[in-house]
């Protein structure tokens, strides 16, 4: 049975899994055509490529990971509704309101986010993002028309409103901006393939994955010699400037979550680890000195493979939670 975080994450990845014949995340509600989520097919992509906008109305609760115009019309009030914006790990998002009909006065309100929050729990975390919590978001009540947009700082960005009175509303435009050197990412799927490489400078990132998965590290680049080190209280990474880590965990927040494996020198090879957390993180500390890059491909971890671990997987954490 889903755990407490993958009944959070329901709400924001029903979608992911319905299309793919998931059923984990289903166990908490059937998806039926009222859902409030939409996958958008391929097809549909390709056919908006052509210049089309994409429009349609919001739900309360929603997510979209395509670009267009989006309005939201209060029907009855609306008093806790949030969007959750995706894109591609290597776009930004931009979020523009074009109409804003809201009772501020009388107790409505419409944020922006950069990045996501869920239970209290923000991705990417306040150690990694390149703005304070406050500046991170945007109040339209108190910004008016000074600020109408906002741009991610990485492929996750949401708005989260209240509205009291049916008829108020919104309209917003949200577009796709490619990222040369994603940092923070959320993937879309349980599986894929990603190199993440930091130029120079003196940043985290991390990459986030809503799912049991074994995890393949395939390359990585540090400017120092081989190592693999398993998290343990005489084996760690402290006072390497550039490092990978691997973390697990039942939340969003990549700092509130369990250290499982070290990464501290460059390596070319294959180093793969099954962890069955809820959320798996490859989280990568820069000092700026290197050019650090690693690639590595994951997929979701099913009950067979739990069954068959190898000596170089994770067997200490999470497993119960599958």
């Amino acid at each position: 049975m889903p755990s407490a975080f993958q009944f959070q994450c329901h709400l924001i990845l029903i979608f992911l899994a319905a299309s793919k014949g998931e059923t984990r995340y289903l166990e908490v509600g059937d998806a039926g055509e009222d859902d409030p989520f939409l996958l958008l097919s391929e097809d549909l992509k390709r056919e908006l490529s052509a210049g089309q906008v994409y429009r349609r109305s919001l739900r309360c609760i929603d997510m979209l990971s395509i670009g267009g115009q989006f309005t939201f019309t209060a029907d009855q009030p609306q008093l806790h509704c949030a969007t959750f914006f995706i894109g591609e790990p290597e776009e930004l998002i931009t979020i523009h309101y074009d109409f804003v009909n809201i009772d501020c006065r009388g107790g409505d309100f419409l944020k922006m986010f950069d990045g996501w929050i869920l239970k209290g729990e923000k991705f990417p975390s306040s150690l990694d993002h390149p703005l304070s919590t406050s500046q991170r978001y945007v109040d339209f009540c108190e910004s008016g028309n000074i600020q109408r947009s906002i741009r991610s700082s990485q492929n996750v960005a949401m708005i989260f409103f209240s509205i009291q009175v049916p008829g108020n509303g919104f309209t917003v435009t949200v577009k796709k901006n490619s990222n040369l050197f994603p940092c923070n990412v959320i993937s879309q799927t349980p599986s894929g393939r990603f190199t993440m490489v930091i130029p120079h400078q003196h940043r985290n990132c991390s990459f986030s994955i809503i799912y049991p998965v074994v995890i393949k590290i395939s390359d990585l680049i540090l400017g120092h010699l081989n190592g693999l080190f398993l998290k343990k209280p005489s084996a760690s990474c402290a006072g390497v400037g550039d490092f990978v880590e691997l973390l697990g965990g039942a939340g969003l927040d990549p700092s509130k979550m369990f250290p499982l494996a070290d990464l501290c020198h460059s390596f070319h090879g294959s180093a793969q680890m099954k962890i069955g957390c809820d959320n798996t993180v490859l989280r990568m500390v820069s000092s700026g000195k290197h050019i650090n890059r690693v690639t590595f491909e994951y997929h979701q971890l099913d009950l067979q493979e739990t069954e068959t671990r190898k000596e170089n997987s994770i067997e200490e954490f999470c497993f119960p939670s599958i």
